[in-house]
């Protein structure tokens, strides 16, 4: 007996919710629900077919829809907002009520009316860190609106979504939505420590030396993906900003992670310096730095061996600080205290090793 086969098709999907609805419906339940059954009535619901999507489904206070076209999807969300805005801008209401909106474009599965996978959940994702009354896009959608749509786009940077395997670039339409209260998206969502390696710094217009830099990058990206429990951001994320002073603190809140490397590299005849550290994200403190002196030889061989070296030395300084964190945060959960122990067995490992 064969198996069914999947019906499957690319789309644009939009997620849409509203913001703070568990308050508003503990403030007035009947009232809440009368005056957004009243929004998808007079906006929501004829925008969207105004616009050829086709609502999905509705849960609770959120909705799903589906666009055969980017374009569509996007301009349809833009008037969403600016509507839901004038709606709600009377003055007669204390709590305006107002959505969070993400929009991605991916593969979905069909069965009957409704739709799944990653292309779905991607966007509800996306929504979940929109501000609110503002729109949220993977970059897969801006690629294809770019220039089609009568808005300006921030890039925001690339995100870890929660419970989404591959990090997502994501765009912002517009700027500010006026009146929203200041709005920081959220770190890194993850069940496991995150590091970015950035770029290290060549200290000399010498293009060798530029080489061997993004070689050691490279390299050092890769060990680290080898420990295990360490989310490692992708190179293609970390080379973003490889001609930018950003602050380490504000690098980290874009990629999300909660530590980061950096380092430089300068030459002296034959001889090279370089220097790594490690740092702390959200506070920007200096766990642990280091010097390596190398004589400039076979350029892959000295390269695979000082990534090596570093990682020898960055691996336990990575475990101890994120056991120090655990420690600090008290943990509640079994799975953090069981995490912590983990650590500690690793960490008693790694020191048995070098001390043999």
């Amino acid at each position: 007996m064969t198996e069914e086969r999947l019906q499957r098709r690319l789309a644009a999907i939009l997620s849409a919710d509203v913001v703070g609805y568990s308050r508003l419906m503990g403030l007035d339940e009947a009232k809440t629900l009368s005056r957004l059954n009243a929004l998808r009535r007079k906006v929501f619901d004829p925008t969207v077919a105004a616009h050829s999507g086709r609502i999905v489904k509705l849960i609770g206070d959120g909705a799903l829809v589906e666009f055969a076209s980017a374009v569509n999807a996007v301009t349809c969300a833009i008037e969403i907002q600016r509507l839901v805005g004038d709606h709600e801008a009377d003055g007669s209401q204390v709590d305006p009520i107002r959505f969070r909106i993400g929009i991605n474009v991916g593969d979905i599965i069909i069965e009957g009316e409704d739709i799944y996978g990653d292309g779905v959940n991607i966007a509800a994702r996306l929504e979940g860190i929109a501000e609110p009354g503002g729109i949220c896009l993977s970059r897969a959608v801006h690629e294809q609106v770019a220039g089609k749509v009568a808005s300006a786009f921030t890039e925001v940077g690339v995100r870890n979504l929660k419970n989404i395997d591959t990090p997502v670039h994501v765009f912002r339409v517009g700027g500010r939505v006026e009146g929203s209260q200041e709005f920081t998206l959220p770190p890194l969502i993850s069940d496991r420590p995150s590091i970015a390696v950035l770029p290290f710094i060549s200290l000399s217009e010498d293009r060798n030396l530029k080489l061997l830099a993004d070689g050691l990058v490279e390299d050092v990206i890769a060990l680290l993906a080898r420990v295990p429990g360490f989310f490692v951001i992708a190179r293609s994320s970390s080379f973003a900003y490889r001609s930018t002073t950003q602050d380490v603190r504000h690098v980290g809140r874009e990629l999300g992670v909660r530590y980061v490397v950096e380092g430089s590299i300068r030459a002296s005849d034959k001889r090279a310096r370089i220097s790594t550290q490690l740092v702390e994200a959200e506070s920007g403190k200096q766990i642990w730095t280091q010097r390596f002196d190398v004589n400039l030889t076979e350029t892959f061989d000295l390269q695979d061996e000082i990534a090596r070296q570093i990682i020898r030395e960055l691996e336990p300084e990575l475990t101890r600080a994120e056991l120090t964190l655990i420690q600090r945060q008290r943990p509640d959960n079994l799975d953090a205290w069981s995490r912590a122990k983990r650590l500690e067995r690793r960490g008693l490992s790694q020191n048995h090793h070098t001390s043999a």
